[in-house]
Parts: C-alpha cells; structure tokens; sequence
C-alpha cells in the first residue's frame, strides 16, 4: 500500500507535534511540504480541531511554517537534554502573546470556541507545546532515529524506536537487517 506522502500526519501524539509532521523528511534532501497555500493550512487546522473563525490567508500560513521551524530545534534539544537556542524560545514566545478569549460550552460534551483569527489558533498550538517541552510529558517525547527524517512524538509507554510513519521503520528495520547479515558474512569468512 502506497502512502500519499502530502497527506497530513496526525498520529504524532499532541497537535503541535503534528504540526512539525507538515514537512516529512525535514531532513532529507527531498523533504515534504504538506502545508504549501493557506487552503491546505486552512484543512490541517480544521483536521485539528482549531478553524478559525476568519480563514487563514497568506500571512496566517507564513507565520505557521515559522512556528513549526521554531518548534522543531527547540523540541530536538529538549528530548536531547540540551538547552534551546534563546532566540528560538523568545520567538516562540511571541506566539504565546496571541489573544484569544475562551468560551466553554455544553453541547453534549464540553466544548471550546472557535479561535477568532489564524494567529489564536498558532497561540493554542504554541501553548500546548510550550506546556509538553516544560512539563512532565517532556521525558514521553522521543526523535525518530532515522536521519531524513528526526520526527518527534510521543511514547508513553517507552517502547516505540521510530515515528508513526510505516516508512521509517520499514526502513531501519531493511537497514538493521542486512547489518545483521553482512555481520553474520564476516563471521562465516573467519
């Protein structure tokens, strides 16, 4: 089975991890722009629970790919144990500034308004993200060993190797097995 790779990743853990998953292999050198116009953006964040209340237009889109590419180091050198870059974390703070009053409702089930603005919608995911990196949830967080990709996301339960894409671990599992076996060939020759 074919994977569409400009489909949307939602199974990263948290919302703002999934956001990082809209640029697959975001370190390879053919990497996956999955948010490429403020329609697809506009979908991801319908997807996420989190439209808006006036659709995102460029700008909204701009200011979301800077999110993600904010997240992603400060995200990396947490998981690794190394402070982040203080330039990243005061830009990432901008986003907290975001005002967005909340409106709980019941309707069923407990509900939340719709952000106003694209911006109040980043502010949440900025929000969630910054209460993960600082919270006891930071110690779930785990990097996709392959080097193309370095995903993060979540592992409560501390046994997952690779992110949730079929294709990285199909491949570290294709690369482990033939070290196996040319390990097993150099045995044999001695």
């Amino acid at each position: 089975m074919k994977v569409d790779p400009s489909a949307f990743r939602l199974d990263c853990g948290a919302t703002w991890l999934n956001l990082l998953a809209t640029r697959g292999q975001a370190f390879g050198a053919r990497s996956v722009e999955r948010l490429p116009d403020p329609g697809r953006f506009a979908e991801w964040l319908d997807l996420c629970e989190l439209a808006p209340v006036r659709p995102p237009d460029r700008h909204d889109l701009d200011r979301a790919l800077l999110l993600r590419e904010l997240l992603r180091p400060i995200a990396l050198a947490t998981v690794d144990g190394r402070p982040p870059d203080e330039d990243d974390v005061r830009g990432l703070a901008g986003y907290l500034a975001e005002e967005d009053p909340v409106d709980l409702s019941v309707d069923g089930r407990i509900t939340r308004s719709a952000p106003p603005t694209a911006a109040a919608a980043l502010g949440r995911v900025a929000r969630q993200a910054v209460d993960h990196l600082t919270g006891p949830g930071r110690s779930d967080l785990k990097v996709c060993p392959e080097d193309d990709c370095r995903g993060v996301f979540v592992d409560t339960a501390g046994r997952r190797r690779w992110c949730p894409s079929p294709a990285c671990a199909s491949r570290g599992r294709v690369r482990a097995l033939r070290a196996r076996r040319a390990a097993e060939a150099r045995t044999r020759k001695t």
